[in-house]
């Protein structure tokens, strides 16, 4: 929790009686710690593996339907390179996304219990007491989590844990976005933004290609065979183009496995260039997707929009930025403590 003004209170909030500490069970045992951070949500995993489901068909796609029967080899190696690549480090930073405890435990030197998260059930008479709190200082209690509550929290439903900096519950990633796990989802958005458009245009170019030079000769009849001269055996034949062949499977499967993926491109493309804009944005602007719509009072330094940056995806600048491999490097911890 970071350090407030004394005047920053909840009036609500001010009454001891507030906190009912006895009202508390005791958090379980701490687990080990690296423990795996995983949501048992039943929504949230169904979405998680369509996720999958839909990456890897484009996948098949495009290399089974596209790139494998072509003959233009630079052109096949080139863009299986490129798109393999993109869709490795979307699912990569998919499974972070979904993996990675949204706060950062380091950040909670006195409520930290083996996890980054708040621990349920915290706010127990003993523990409250072994704060040593100074008259006139406050804690902030979650009623629904019974945790001590930490600036800029909020409880999420499905995760049922406070959230710091929590900016929404993602079901695509079964996991809430919050301050550890923000450049994960970010870089899951933009990757996906990026195959999606890269699948759109290689199924653009291949239907330019494939449609005006071979696919008409399928739907010919025996007349119109006659005048361009093609036999029935020469139809019935695999249809190859000068340079590449169109697919190995027949126009009308390869056109509707064709259709699906624009279809999917065309949607995952909108939707996720949206969030990754919003995100960027909350990131800029220092304030999450919650405390947008609530309005909420700003009651935090505000920074520039390259520090603000640097907080989420590491100090400094570098190329890890892009990975999601690389752990942010915070740099030095900001001093947090419970609101005074």
């Amino acid at each position: 929790m970071m350090l407030i003004p004394t005047h920053h209170f909840r009036d609500i909030e001010r009454k001891p009686e507030y906190l009912q500490p006895e009202k508390c069970v005791p958090p379980p045992y701490p687990g080990p710690v690296g423990t795996m951070w995983f949501i048992r949500d039943g929504c949230g995993i169904a979405c998680a593996i369509v996720t999958w489901f839909l990456v890897l068909y484009a996948e098949f796609v495009v290399l089974f339907v596209m790139l494998i029967p072509s003959r233009d080899y630079v052109y096949s190696i080139i863009n299986g390179i490129v798109f393999n690549l993109l869709a490795f480090l979307a699912l990569a930073s998919h499974c972070r996304a979904m993996l990675t405890d949204p706060e950062p435990a380091r950040k909670w030197p006195s409520l930290c219990l083996g996890e980054g998260a708040v621990p349920k059930g915290n706010a127990t008479k003993e523990f409250i007491e072994s704060l040593q709190l100074k008259p006139g200082q406050v804690v902030y209690k979650c009623p629904k989590c019974c945790s001590i509550k930490p600036d800029r929290a909020h409880h999420c439903s499905v995760c049922k844990r406070c959230i710091r900096k929590m900016d929404h519950h993602c079901p695509w990633v079964n996991n809430c976005v919050g301050e550890n796990n923000q450049k994960y989802f970010v870089l899951f958005t933009m990757y996906i933004a990026l195959i999606s458009l890269h699948a759109l245009i290689m199924v653009g170019f291949h239907f330019l290609h494939c449609f005006e030079e071979d696919w008409t000769t399928y739907g010919l009849n025996r007349e119109e065979m006659a005048e361009a001269g093609i036999s029935l055996h020469e139809k019935m034949q695999p249809l190859n183009v000068s340079s590449t062949e169109c697919s190995s499977f027949s126009p009308p499967t390869t056109v509707i496995l064709l259709i699906l993926l624009c279809f999917e491109g065309l949607l995952f493309l909108i939707f996720t260039s949206v969030m990754f804009g919003t995100q960027v944005h909350s990131i800029c602007t220092d304030e999450t997707g919650i405390e947008q719509l609530k309005k909420e009072e700003r009651r935090w330094a505000k920074k520039t929009k390259w520090m603000n940056m640097k907080a989420v995806f590491g100090h400094p600048f570098s190329l890890g930025w892009a990975s999601p491999f690389a752990t942010p490097d915070q740099g030095k911890a900001d001093p947090y403590q419970y609101v005074v």
